[in-house]
């Protein structure tokens, strides 16, 4: 049974095909959304800046500014909103892609209206809760490492005074990578501890992040220091930038 969200949950769903706008509208706003649609990402700032919403869909394909440049745009204004990129193009490149850019889920069309309600639940619930299983930091603690300060409870990452901006997937994992110091964790096992039950049972998305985060915090991503790889398991944290 589908538990439906509080009614100030905002959305904007941003997508070319008028008839998908309407029934994607309609089921939303009858599990208690309230979703805005256009056509296009004309004037998004505007929007973002006047009625933001707590989750943005985003077509990938569309005429003028397609999604992904538009997903590649905000996260390079620093803006984190969290972002469902939808494409009638199914192939693990575009996925991988997407997330590059920073999107935080990713649904091909033509897709199942509850399995969206989840993904958006899905994406909400981390966005307001980090994973429990990603004990032993908790609110209001921090982790430090090399020059950068991880601040848990208003989910910050910062080097020096400088706050870098994180997706909810990138805190997310960083927040994995730093409760578990110096220990070996297979793709499986971060994906859980970053995603709970929710994450799939393969999921290249952990490589991806994997490579944004160290594009984030090493001085050359090509030889990571601190976020280093396991051949043939997985990743591996080395807060201290030495040998494992």
């Amino acid at each position: 049974m589908t538990t439906s969200p509080q009614p100030s949950k905002k959305i904007l769903l941003i997508d070319d095909d008028p008839r998908l706008r309407e029934l994607v509208q309609r089921y939303l706003n009858e599990q208690g959304f309230s979703v805005d649609a256009f056509e296009d990402a004309s004037k998004l700032e505007a929007r973002l800046q006047r009625n933001r919403p707590a989750l943005v869909l985003l077509d990938l394909m569309m005429p003028g500014e397609d999604g992904l440049a538009v997903c590649r745009r905000l996260r390079a204004m620093g803006d984190n909103i969290p972002i469902i990129m939808l494409t009638a193009r199914g192939d693990d490149i575009d996925r991988i892609i997407g997330l590059e850019m920073g999107a935080d889920d990713y649904l091909p069309k033509p897709f199942n209206p509850r399995e969206l309600l989840a993904r958006i639940n899905a994406v909400l619930r981390r966005q307001k809760e980090p994973s429990a299983l990603a004990a032993p930091l908790t609110e209001g603690e921090h982790f430090e490492f090399g020059g950068f300060r991880l601040e848990i409870s208003n989910r910050k990452l910062l080097r020096g005074e400088e706050p870098i901006p994180l997706t909810n997937a990138e805190f997310a994992l960083l927040r994995v990578f730093a409760s578990h110091p110096r220990q070996p964790l297979s793709r499986e096992r971060l994906m859980e501890l970053a995603r709970g039950r929710e994450h799939e049972a393969f999921d290249r998305s952990i490589d991806v992040q994997v490579s944004r985060l160290r594009k984030l915090i090493e001085d050359n991503s090509a030889e990571p220091r601190y976020l280093q790889t396991v051949w043939g398991f997985g990743y591996v944290f080395v807060p201290d930038g030495g040998e494992r």
